[in-house]
């Protein structure tokens, strides 16, 4: 069959289909008026009813589906790292980004992601009990969340403001992500020192110490804040240099754990690192 008699084929269909429509409008509308001189025009009616309905209907379906669609699109490349360096969430993705983020999804995402760090401990380690073997966490969205800051400023939908980031930090009431307590303390356990490596600024170390504390987490071998030497740097050169100078003092590096790419790619490399979701903000 060729393009024309193909198309010719669907225009029968389609007609097809529109007179058994209309039939199917004409015996409603015989059956709810003896008035043979309306009959038309109130056919007419009912199919244009039932159609501009339908076609509303289907629209605004086809309307959120497709935003749905693309806020979980760019959530998911922002977490493969495809997405990198945006100042703010789409505005039309941050009740999304909300919902994600207060979602039992989020916990079993970072469920997994402990999950599978606690396999690698248990599967790949051969500890050299000398106390140099070392595992890095990032701080903020990694130990502790700063979701409920993000959450009065539309989940990164608004641009980052890092003063009034700090001046919430400085309360020290950020809550534990869930599972990582649990993880870090089993990283002690193995006799591993744990580094604690974050872009916040060496004048919160108090509150961050005292909050850390407060949701459970001690005994870190140390806790690593940024001078204010180092603020013009990337985040990726602070944090490799960091690594480098664990690495400088003997420390055999097994994994990094971190919400931010920027905490995990540059040398040095440790054995394994893990991501936490993280769509509201990059660093």
């Amino acid at each position: 069959m060729d393009g024309n008699s193909i198309a010719m084929a669907e225009t029968r269909a389609l007609w097809c289909l529109w007179l058994l429509s209309l039939s199917a409008a004409a015996s409603q509308v015989m059956g709810a008026s003896d008035s043979s001189s309306s009959s038309w025009s109130s056919i007419f009616q009912v199919v244009g009813k039932s159609w501009s309905s339908s076609g509303e209907e289907n629209l605004e379906t086809g309307r959120e589906m497709t935003l749905k669609n693309y806020c979980e699109s760019w959530r998911l490349n922002v977490e493969i790292h495809n997405i990198r360096d945006f100042y703010a969430v789409p505005d039309e993705c941050s009740n999304f980004v909300g919902k994600y983020m207060s979602s039992a999804q989020f916990k079993s995402d970072v469920h997994r992601t402990v999950d599978e760090a606690s396999l690698f401990l248990t599967n790949s380690f051969s500890l050299a009990g000398d106390g140099l073997d070392a595992w890095v966490f990032d701080l903020d969205d990694t130990l502790l969340s700063t979701e409920p800051f993000y959450k009065q400023h539309h989940f990164g939908g608004d641009a980052a403001n890092r003063t009034s980031l700090e001046e919430w930090m400085a309360k020290s009431k950020a809550p534990a992500v869930t599972d990582m307590v649990d993880f870090f303390h089993k990283l002690r356990s193995r006799g591993i020192a744990v580094f604690v490596v974050s872009w916040r600024p060496e004048h919160l170390r108090s509150a961050t110490v005292d909050n850390l504390i407060k949701e459970g987490y001690h005994g870190w071998t140390q806790l690593i804040l940024r001078c204010e030497e180092e603020h013009h740097g990337s985040v990726q050169k602070y944090n490799s240099e960091q690594r480098k100078q664990l690495v400088g003092r003997g420390y055999r590096l097994w994994g990094i754990i971190s919400s931010q790419w920027s905490s995990i790619t540059g040398t040095p490399k440790p054995r394994r690192a893990f991501k936490v979701p993280n769509p509201m903000y990059y660093l």
